[in-house]
């Protein structure tokens, strides 16, 4: 019989997905009122249950209810009470910020007047975006968009899935201060997340792994029973203690990047030396990923001057692509073509010999212990796998310069450890790495970082060096002081 204190009810549920068990008799409630976590390294089979329970896919077995109603047989029912953010925000692209939430409030049969009283507190914030296309905003207001989306019919039950993947720190915190209000208003909230930070505001969280559930309790008990999976051992940069190369392989003076009379970079001036993991941080909408078009000949500077592996970044800009490795947010990696086939293809991409492709996707292949997955469709690996390969693709040619655009964006603590090791690894063959990143215990890892605000670098040094330069105790808080002081809109 069911609980009526409870929201969400899940009774041995399973789902397959041909040989793959994503669910394998999972069992737990959420109280109502309550901010739940489901975590988990990829493949958990976190978003399959979130989509369950929305009633957009069916259980093979077992029962779940939210509300009292089955999401099989009252899925009508369920979804007037439920709002659903995915991983990838469900937002139009090409339609304005008023056009996705009027669509949305259609969809429910409302409308957004009707909604707005439950949406003001966010939604006021982008209101004054309304006539911008939902493509054009940062992933901070994209945020807040998704939600205000989910949220205009006004539901019991809010479901987030990674809702903060690829966005800054400083943004992250504003939308768990949201989740706050919702809570008080009496929402209940299940979330899933990478971010331990984040974990730790859940009243409590589930854990699951492999599909099978291998606890439930408080944040804190949770993490301390799993610290092998949620707080892995740290890793040390061998290479740091070494002597290093004194020659730049970047070098950046006066860089201005305008659109009309807007200066998304405005007069940056760096150097980067070889087998330097260089961090390249800032808020969204701060000018970094700007400024990395520019260096990997993506778009040309409005003024200034700057070299990247030798060539000129506003003449040579096809070299550049020659001799540089770039990973990119959304992974440069074909789905539809096998792990083998994609190196292949990037290889001859590269110019490389057929004789030298054989013998490198060889060693690639046994470094990322993908043997026996050599002939998988690239489409059935787990994130972390993805990113792993992409990687390891991009430095196939073995290049001067590797950049990784927010590379373990939504990776569990576990796999963006082994990722980190491919990254020293490569810095130790003499690759620099130009890296972006959102986790701050990464920017930890690099040996210096330069942090942009408003267009303009504020901070450059080793993270020892701008956490005594700023006062503070690790490069979250460091990033936070900085990033607050921004006095342009991040859109």
């Amino acid at each position: 019989m069911a609980d009526a204190m409870n929201a969400i009810e899940v009774n041995h549920v399973s789902k397959s997905y041909g040989k793959v068990r994503a669910l394998d008799d999972v069992s737990f409630a959420v109280r109502r009122g309550e901010v739940f976590g489901l975590i988990g390294p990829d493949g958990a089979g976190k978003t399959s249950m979130f989509r369950i329970l929305c009633s957009l896919l069916l259980p093979d077995a077992g029962t779940a209810s939210v509300y009292g109603f089955d999401v099989v047989r009252e899925m009508k029912q369920v979804r007037r009470r439920v709002g659903y953010m995915p991983g990838k925000f469900s937002l139009y692209q090409d339609l304005t910020v008023e056009e996705n939430l009027q669509f949305f409030a259609t969809l429910f049969g409302t409308t957004v007047e009707a909604g707005y009283d439950s949406i003001r507190a966010i939604y006021s914030q982008i209101e004054r975006f309304k006539d911008r296309r939902a493509g054009a905003l940062s992933g901070g207001m994209k945020q807040k968009l998704a939600l205000s989306c989910a949220l205009v019919h006004q539901p019991s039950v809010l479901f987030l899935d990674e809702p903060t993947t690829g966005v800054d720190p400083v943004s992250r915190k504003e939308l768990w201060e949201m989740l706050g209000t919702l809570r008080e208003r009496g929402i209940t909230i299940v979330a899933s997340t990478p971010y331990l930070d984040e974990v730790r505001r859940c009243d409590r969280v589930c854990f699951l792994h492999e599909g099978k559930v291998q606890g439930i309790d408080t944040p804190e008990n949770i993490l301390e029973q799993f610290a092998e999976v949620f707080n892995p051992a740290g890793i040390e940069n061998a290479v740091a203690t070494e002597p290093r190369p004194t020659e730049n392989v970047i070098s950046v003076s006066h860089l201005v990047k305008a659109f009309g009379s807007f200066r998304a970079v405005d007069d940056i001036s760096f150097e980067v030396r070889r087998g330097e993991i260089f961090g390249f941080l800032g808020a969204n909408g701060a000018g970094k990923t700007t400024a990395m078009h520019m260096l990997t000949g993506l778009n040309q500077p409005t003024s200034g001057t700057g070299t990247v592996a030798g060539f000129d970044i506003r003449t040579e800009h096809e070299q550049i692509k020659r001799h540089i490795g770039y990973m990119s947010q959304r992974f440069s990696l074909y789905e539809d073509l096998t792990v083998s086939e994609n190196i292949r293809l990037f290889a001859g991409i590269y110019g490389m010999k057929d004789s030298d492709i054989k013998q490198k996707t060889d060693e690639v292949l046994q470094r990322l212990k993908f043997e026996d997955h050599k002939n998988d469709l690239v489409r059935s690996l787990p994130l972390g796998w993805k990113q792993k390969l992409a990687f390891s693709v991009s430095i196939f040619h073995e290049p001067a310069i590797v950049f990784l655009d927010e590379p373990t964006g939504g990776v569990d603590p576990a796999t963006r450890r082994q990722f980190w090791e491919l990254i020293y690894e490569a810095a130790a063959r003499g690759i620099t790495v130009f890296v972006t990143t959102h986790y701050m215990d990464e920017a930890e890892y690099c040996d210096r970082i330069s942090i942009m605000v408003d267009g303009k670098i504020k901070a450059i040094g080793t993270p020892d060096e701008l956490k005594r330069q700023f006062q503070q105790p690790d490069m979250d808080h460091v990033f936070t002081h900085l990033a607050r002081q921004a006095t342009r809109s991040s859109d």
